[in-house]
């Protein structure tokens, strides 16, 4: 399945209204800033590169766009058609910009890579970029499975691992952190203990998001738990920065922001949020004493993404009752039209909300990551 790493049962929601400001203008990124994109394509709707590029070219960069995939549409509509690249398709795509000067990219951003041919091919070419230029700004999203399934083969994951030399930043759930790690997330130790283990190769990781299960609850600071006025069954989700300085011996400074689920089947989600996080990190600019260039980039994304998502269930709700349904299996198998319309009503909406990916992102607009003080205490 084409998904994003941000589960695309609709996971990066706040509880507030959205706020946007209309008349802000977004600061232009460097002219010479270019953003190599390698992932998915779908000719309907909004997954892969079609929910990151158009967001990035908003907030102003240049995107030069390779295919991994280009199907009808994504896979969560139950039937789809197309073709997956192949791994000497993407050689030879590369080989030629390479020989044409077309390939100089500040950034990398790397989505659904089909299969491990494919993925060495990928890893050649990261390879090859930071040897270049050691400061390209590489951001991995490892798609490899969301809920506790895997929508990749196996032989994939020791690749990934490899790739993680050449990583500035990386945004696995919760699940894909397990399956990198061999850590199941089950306790404020093994949170640290993945985090250590992933921080051995990679500066820079965001989970995207952990759901609020008790153990976790537990351990959260009061100042990231649910609002009092909260309802108790609704269900949360964490997300979580990690930066460590270029010191590997030292720990890492994490934040971390709770956020409540929409429920709805929403592709694309984990695209976009991936897109945008790389979009806004400027590890050139100066924060406040509470901020990471990361938290920065991720708070910012996490509210963009956030509020594209509740601009789309607005939509969705609004359709006729046939086209949004709720998901039922046997129905859905019994009357496949029924979920071929409740997908195409659950399109993200980035067009019709493109001015909320064009808002400028300042800290101290509510919505930032907060700074988790003692993450790494041994109590």
């Amino acid at each position: 399945m084409i998904a994003s790493s941000v589960d695309d049962e609709a996971r990066m929601e706040t509880p507030e209204t959205t706020q946007v400001n209309h008349g802000a203008t977004l600061e232009p990124a460097d002219e010479n800033d270019r953003i190599l994109s390698i992932q998915s394509h779908v000719a309907y709707g909004y997954v892969g590169g079609k929910a990151a590029v158009f967001p990035l070219q908003c907030i102003g960069y240049d995107v030069d766009v390779v295919n991994t995939v280009n199907f009808s549409n994504h896979t969560g509509y139950g039937c789809f058609g197309g073709t997956r690249a192949s791994a000497e398709e993407l050689a030879s795509i590369f080989k030629m910009m390479d020989e044409t000067g077309l390939l100089s990219p500040q950034r990398l951003l790397t989505g659904y890579i089909p299969n491990a041919a494919a993925l060495e091919v990928v890893k050649k070419l990261a390879q090859k970029l930071k040897s270049r230029n050691p400061n390209l700004i590489y951001l991995m999203d490892p798609v490899l499975g969301d809920s506790g399934k895997l929508y990749v083969s196996q032989d994939v994951i020791p690749i990934y691992k490899e790739m993680f030399a050449y990583a500035t930043i990386i945004t696995p759930n919760w699940f894909e952190v397990e399956t990198l790690t061999g850590v199941p997330l089950l306790s404020l130790s093994a949170l640290r203990n993945a985090l250590s283990i992933l921080h051995k190769h990679v500066q820079h990781v965001i989970i995207s998001s952990i759901p609020l299960q008790p153990w976790l609850s537990k351990i959260l600071p009061e100042t990231m738990q649910p609002p009092a006025s909260a309802d108790n069954r609704q269900a949360y989700l964490l997300c979580i920065s990690s930066s460590r300085t270029t010191e590997t011996s030292s720990h890492s400074t994490v934040h971390a922001r709770l956020v409540p689920l929409i429920a709805g089947y929403f592709s694309g989600v984990g695209d976009l949020f991936s897109a945008l996080t790389l979009g806004h990190f400027n590890n050139n600019k100066r924060y406040s004493a509470t901020q990471t260039p990361l938290s920065f980039a991720a708070a910012a994304a996490l509210h963009k993404t956030y509020s594209i998502l509740e601009f789309t269930n607005a939509f969705a709700a609004r359709l006729p009752p046939e086209d949004r349904t709720t998901t039922d299996d046997e129905r859905d198998a019994a009357e496949p039209v029924r979920k071929l319309k409740r997908m195409k009503g659950r399109e993200l909406r980035l067009v019709q909300g493109q001015y909320i990916l064009r808002e400028e992102w300042r800290e101290g607009q509510g919505k930032d990551l907060q700074f988790w003080d003692g993450f790494w205490d041994s109590s």
